[in-house]
Formats: C-alpha cells, sequence, structure tokens
C-alpha cells in the first residue's frame, strides 16, 4: 500500500451537507473526492443523484466506502479508486472535493488546471489552495470552506 499524502480524519456531517451544497452538487454532475477516506462525500453527492468517484491508497478504508455505499443504497452511482490522487485522470471530473494539507491542495493545482474543464467546481475543507482565490468563502461553525470555479 502506498503511503496516503494525509492521515484519515473525516468531516463532520454538516461539513459534508454544506461542502456539497457550496458547489450546488445535483444528478449532473460526476464528484471526485480526492483522499475520501470512508467515502461519506461520494455517498452524499450520489444520495444527491450525481455520478461519484472516491480515490484512496488505503484498501481498508475503500472497503469502508462500498460498506458506506452499499448501506446507502447508492453502489450503482458510485465507484472507488485504489490509486494515487496525484495519477488519477480528473477529466470527467465536474466537482472535485478536497479534505487535505495546505500543501497538498497545492501540489494539486497544477493537475486541477490541466485536466478540469471550464464550469468544475473545487471546494477545500479548512485549506487555500496557495494564491489561488477562491471564488467564494463560507464559514461552518469552526470550518472554512473554499470555493473555486475554474474558467
Amino acid at each position: 500500500m502506498k503511503t496516503p499524502h494525509v492521515r484519515f480524519e473525516p468531516s463532520p456531517p454538516y461539513v459534508v451537507d454544506e461542502m456539497l451544497r457550496l458547489a450546488e452538487v445535483g444528478p449532473g454532475d460526476v464528484v471526485y473526492d480526492l483522499g475520501c477516506g470512508d467515502g461519506r462525500m461520494v455517498v452524499g453527492a450520489a444520495a444527491l443523484g450525481a455520478r461519484g468517484v472516491g480515490v484512496d491508497v488505503n484498501p481498508r478504508r475503500l472497503e469502508e466506502c462500498r460498506r458506506n455505499a452499499a448501506r446507502a443504497g447508492v453502489t450503482a452511482r458510485v465507484r472507488f479508486l485504489q490509486q494515487d490522487m496525484f495519477e488519477v485522470d480528473l477529466r470527467k471530473a465536474t466537482v472535485v472535493l478536497l479534505y487535505l494539507l495546505p500543501s497538498v491542495n497545492l501540489r494539486l493545482r497544477p493537475k486541477l488546471e490541466a485536466e478540469l474543464r471550464s464550469g468544475a467546481r473545487i471546494v477545500s475543507n479548512g485549506h487555500d489552495i496557495g494564491d489561488w482565490l477562491p471564488t467564494r468563502t463560507i464559514r461552518v461553525r469552526r470550518s472554512f470552506l473554499h470555493i473555486w470555479c475554474v474558467s
């Protein structure tokens, strides 16, 4: 197993809900969660009618993702990939969700800029992406959520 770029720290349900709301996730979306942990964001997106792709290097976490998707009845709308987030193809994504360290976000920026098409949304829990100015930032209790819209 590859070493994860970040340790697993689950987002509280209210943060997941706000991230999906901020990104305006709906049935036409393909939502990628990089470092998906237990899959809660992908499962939440699928419950809203979107298609979801969770990416993680930890096979135990991915098994947990699959169980959570089955419990929620959304297995037909999600995929979970055991892959490094820097190697996954993001060209189909309309939304990318991040709960990563600032240094990892910054390393991802060139990939996001190169692979995401115009109109795609990126939402990050807690951390910015260097000097890339977010379209909007909101506070949810103690969390700051940032959104960028690719032009």
